[in-house]
């Protein structure tokens, strides 16, 4: 994720939800009309801590911990995207929300996707950070590092946030080189949502780094098959794309920072609150 230090002044509520076969973790932040909060991978709701009392200034934030991450214990199945964004839908309806905005970063970025695209009807807005839509197009050597991402990598990161943070908050913190496998796992498999993306009916706002890990191209890519950037947006924004989607590509920074800079708080109050 990073290689500075996570911090969170997270003085939520916690509480777990067993919902979907597995004890689901989550904090609940201020009060207002209800955001979802998904983390990157090897994370939790808390490497959001630098922008959470943005955030949750005018809404109820849910910051959950998906599988095997944080407060929330593994389950005996494969760390799947879809399978975790049926975990949030259950949470969803454990909550009784009504149609929730979906913020998610990077693993988390994947799973807030589908589940707008699994789960439209429980679904306000979509905003997707760094998530890519495609495997071939993160960069090749992204892709090796990937590649590396096993049991035995554990050694290695003891001196990583990551590994700080799950030491000190996981149910089981003996199983990190099992989280380690599961992630190597998953990420070795190839995937395309593209289809799946040209029919979202969700609002969405795409967002990744200036520097993320894959090039600014292809979540222009990703605006594209939500009908943006395809022609001029027009005086009174009548050229937009229909289904009320956006595109931020934010300057200054990285795939291992977005999650925490002001500039993506900014960009996802904005979509988020617009014509409400």
């Amino acid at each position: 994720m990073t290689t500075t230090e996570w911090s969170a002044d997270t003085a939520g509520s916690g509480q777990y939800a067993d919902v979907n076969g597995i004890n689901l973790y989550y904090e609940t932040h201020g009060d207002g009309r209800s955001i979802i909060l998904l983390h990157g991978g090897l994370g939790s709701g808390e490497m959001f801590g630098p922008i959470l009392p943005v955030l949750a200034g005018h809404h109820q934030v849910i910051a959950v911990d998906l599988q095997g991450h944080g407060r929330t214990a593994d389950i005996d199945r494969p760390l799947e995207i879809p399978l975790m964004a049926d975990d949030v839908a259950a949470l969803i309806d454990h909550l009784g929300l009504d149609k929730p905005d979906i913020v998610g970063y990077s693993l988390g970025g994947g799973v807030a996707l589908q589940v707008a695209i699994r789960h439209p009807e429980k679904v306000g807005r979509l905003v997707s950070a760094s998530a890519n839509i495609r495997r071939d197009a993160i960069y090749p050597e992204m892709l090796q590092q990937q590649g590396q991402v096993s049991a035995a990598a554990a050694e290695f990161m003891k001196d990583t946030p990551m590994y700080e943070l799950y030491q000190r908050v996981a149910p089981r913190p003996e199983d990190f080189p099992r989280l380690l496998d599961k992630i190597g796992e998953a990420m070795a498999k190839d995937f395309d949502y593209t289809e799946e993306v040209r029919g979202l009916q969700v609002p969405a706002l795409i967002v990744a780094a200036d520097a993320d890990m894959a090039p600014p191209s292809h979540y222009v890519e990703v605006f594209n098959l939500l009908d943006g950037g395809l022609r001029d947006g027009g005086w009174m924004g009548e050229g937009r794309p229909k289904g009320g989607h956006a595109l931020a590509i934010l300057p200054g920074t990285t795939h291992y920072d977005i999650f925490q800079s002001p500039l993506f708080a900014a960009a996802t109050l904005a979509f988020l609150d617009q014509d409400r």
